[in-house]
């Protein structure tokens, strides 16, 4: 797109040529170019686009948020929530900076892909199957945590006849009823906080119970105690790979209660997905990166012990039950063609044995 291109009037314009162009992203930053993402990478959506002042950044905000979000902002300087309009859902956040306001706008696909349509691992759809215990789904922010969750939720929907409750900040994806029973709550619109949501979950007959981040020590403690008292929990945390997202869950708790909680997760915890969605070497878009621990005995022990770092070698002998390291995910990606010796090397959590892979 090279045409040069003066301020839009809406937001909704600029959303529609992120739909268009296949972003996962559109910023609206004062006093800079609008931007967006696309296939991870930042970039202006026009070279010679005019630069956004106060008066663009403020107006464009006042042309799509409603009278609370602007009560909000205006209260407390920034505004998280789900936008919909007539191309779809976004989630949009608006925040008040030294210079004005800046707008970032995360484009969400509607349609809930299932995991077959995401090229999930088989071995992935057990993890559906239980009846209680905890699944975390993990990784930085814009890694398809999310998509990868509502596929899971959206394969019990599918095969079982049980009671889903999900929990969210915001809603991004719309599931509908199909042989379960779906109840969706957004936190700041229907509850006031994921404590608040998780507590009251508890008292209406779930089965499984969906959090979409496991964010404090309150959340963490109530999705523990969940797991272990008949449900099944899936939720997300912001870490890379599943030895720190054990220590994560772990070290939020004070230490007198450590002991207690490693007895708890090494019983309760069923699996760890942690995601990269990584470019691909030709440009064209991202391919998923993905490993996977399956709370076997060995796990188990490890977590009860505190030895959690330990687990790499315990993934690396469990294959046969489809444990996967991060490092083996980006190599089957490089072996296959589909990511550049660069970005293996980049993202490789042992990067000694990552380059001797490469000069083998």
């Amino acid at each position: 797109m090279s045409e040069t291109v003066k301020t839009l009037d809406h937001v909704d314009s600029y959303l529609k040529i992120g739909q268009d162009y296949e972003a996962s992203d559109i910023h609206l930053p004062v006093n800079s170019q609008p931007h967006w993402r696309r296939f991870g990478t930042l970039s202006p959506i026009w070279d010679d686009a005019d630069k956004l002042t106060a008066e663009d950044t403020e107006r464009l905000a006042k042309s799509f948020l409603g009278e609370r979000e602007l009560a909000r902002l205006e209260k407390t300087g920034d505004v998280d929530f789900a936008y919909a309009n007539e191309l779809g859902r976004f989630r949009a956040s608006v925040v008040r900076q030294r210079l004005g306001l800046d707008m970032a706008f995360r484009i969400i696909n509607t349609d809930v892909r299932s995991m077959d349509d995401l090229n999930l691992p088989e071995t992935l759809k057990p993890l559906t199957q239980y009846h209680n215990g905890l699944v975390l789904v993990t990784g930085s922010v814009g890694c398809g945590k999310s998509t990868t969750l509502a596929a899971m939720v959206d394969e019990v929907n599918k095969s079982r006849q049980d009671h889903i409750i999900t929990l969210e900040d915001p809603i991004e994806y719309i599931l509908s009823s199909k042989a379960c029973h779906v109840n969706q709550r957004e936190v700041h619109t229907h509850t006031e906080s994921f404590p608040a949501a998780l507590r009251g979950a508890l008292r209406e007959d779930p089965d499984i119970i969906m959090v979409g981040e496991m964010r404090d020590l309150e959340t963490i403690q109530l999705a523990i105690t969940a797991s272990e008292t008949g449900h099944l929990v899936l939720g997300t945390l912001h870490t890379g790979n599943a030895p720190r997202t054990l220590d994560r869950v772990l070290d939020v708790f004070p230490v007198d209660q450590r002991d207690q909680i490693r007895i708890m997760v090494s019983e309760s915890l069923r699996g760890i997905v942690s995601q990269q969605l990584i470019p691909t070497m030709d440009g064209s878009g991202r391919v998923l990166a993905l490993e996977y621990l399956v709370n076997t005995p060995a796990v188990s022990n490890c977590i009860r012990e505190g030895k959690t770092f330990m687990l790499g070698g315990i993934m690396q002998t469990g294959k046969n039950v489809g444990m996967i390291t991060m490092d083996d995910s980006l190599k089957d990606l490089y072996n296959q063609g589909l990511i550049s010796q660069d970005e293996c090397m980049s993202r490789a959590e042992d990067q000694v044995n990552m380059r001797k892979h490469f000069e083998a």
